[in-house]
């Protein structure tokens, strides 16, 4: 019988405990705090992801049930709803982003290399931003219509692996296009973008970094063609051109030319038209790409439906971004582990096995990869039998 660490130390050996600290002691996280560190504040909060807890008094007793096994959780403070929600209330939020943002390094690198259904050297990422409908009662904070509060997750995905590269929260009234103000542009990778983000000053601030872009082209755009690339029709592709803006505005905000792809998408039965400011790959690989952009639809759905980021264990915005940060550092922290052991189980399938046997002490490749193992115990060779 294996009697070693519980399934949730094992998981959490994954954790940059040094980075943690430092995050902790640039932002005072512990300034005047005697007995509940940050450390016992993010391990409940990711115990409550990883078990999917509904409320702080949920976490208190199933903690409390579990008294005896806190301390190889490695939570030495006492457990209580009010000091949890105090220290989600009031320690900063800003801790926990800079710890998801180091994980995410860490992740990014271990699937650098993992393919995406497209042969391209270039980094490619996906920009979108989905909305957390609040109680504007309840989230005063969060602005979003008369009515109504909300929160928008904006996300750049890196489509090697589907880790976020960037996570910004804002209440419902940020528009999407405000990103691009914010972006980290990174040379030669290909940024993909809905509708949403059509705006020239500064796509072409894009172009300027020596990165690329594929965008969905509105109906209203004005632009005349200087040349026309062969196109495949059997394929899809009704035309490949190079053209330049018409529109006085639109001309100035971007003034070099732009390539134009119109693609039938035959299952849909629909005409599609991408700008793009690539003028190396194939006509048909643009469509191929905007087509990956889903994936970060996929991503929110499953963030919503496997993270604990549609209910929240406090109204305050710190308590709220205290909570998204940390269900981010869990996602990306089970995408290590399933990385390093090579799991090859969804992570969805990780997170429901992880659910239930959290307190369990079985190794954690083998829990998760469900490997059956011998119960019976090693013969002794110089054990004296006591009946024969």
């Amino acid at each position: 019988m294996f009697t070693g660490k519980l399934i949730f130390s094992q998981v959490m050996e994954y954790l940059p405990l040094r980075t943690f600290h430092q995050c902790v002691r640039r932002y005072q996280g512990e300034y005047k705090v005697k007995a509940f560190s940050c450390l016992d504040q993010y391990l409940c909060m990711a115990f409550a992801q990883l078990t999917y807890r509904e409320s702080l008094r949920d976490i208190e007793a199933c903690l409390r049930a579990q008294s005896g096994k806190l301390y190889h959780m490695g939570i030495r403070g006492p457990i209580s709803r009010n000091t949890l929600a105090n220290a989600n209330m009031v320690r900063d939020w800003r801790i926990y982003a800079e710890l998801a943002q180091a994980l995410i390094a860490i992740a990014r690198k271990l699937y650098e290399h993992d393919e995406f259904g497209l042969e391209l050297e270039n980094t490619v990422y996906a920009l979108d931003a989905t909305t957390i409908d609040l109680c504007l009662s309840l989230f005063p904070w969060a602005n979003f219509r008369k009515t109504k509060g909300a929160i928008k997750l904006h996300t750049l995905l890196d489509l090697r692996g589907n880790i976020p590269a960037l996570i910004h929260i804002s209440d419902g009234k940020l528009h999407e296009v405000n990103t691009l103000d914010f972006l980290p542009l990174e040379a030669g990778a290909i940024y993909i973008m809905d509708r949403g983000y059509l705006d020239f000053t500064r796509l072409h601030a894009i172009t300027r970094q020596a990165a690329f872009f594929v965008i969905r082209a509105k109906s209203n755009l004005k632009c005349r063609r200087i040349y026309s690339h062969p196109s495949d029709r059997e394929n899809g592709l009704i035309c490949d051109q190079s053209v330049a803006l018409t529109g006085f505005y639109q001309a100035k905000s971007y003034p070099d030319q732009l390539r134009r792809v119109k693609y039938h998408h035959e299952e849909t039965d629909k005409i599609l038209i991408f700008l793009t400011n690539n003028f190396s790959i194939p006509a048909l690989t643009v469509a191929e790409i905007y087509r990956k952009r889903w994936q970060v639809e996929l991503f929110f759905k499953w963030i919503k439906q496997n993270l604990r980021i549609k209910s929240f264990y406090g109204n305050t915005e710190n308590a709220v971004k205290t909570q998204i940060w940390i269900a981010v550092s869990v996602y990306v922290l089970v995408a290590i582990m399933k990385k390093d052991l090579k799991i090859k189980a969804s992570l969805y399938t990780m997170l429901q096995i992880l659910s239930v046997g959290i307190f369990e002490r079985t190794p954690l490749l083998q829990a998760v990869m469900q490997i059956g193992y011998n119960k019976h115990p090693a013969e002794i060779p110089n054990q004296l039998t006591l009946f024969d």
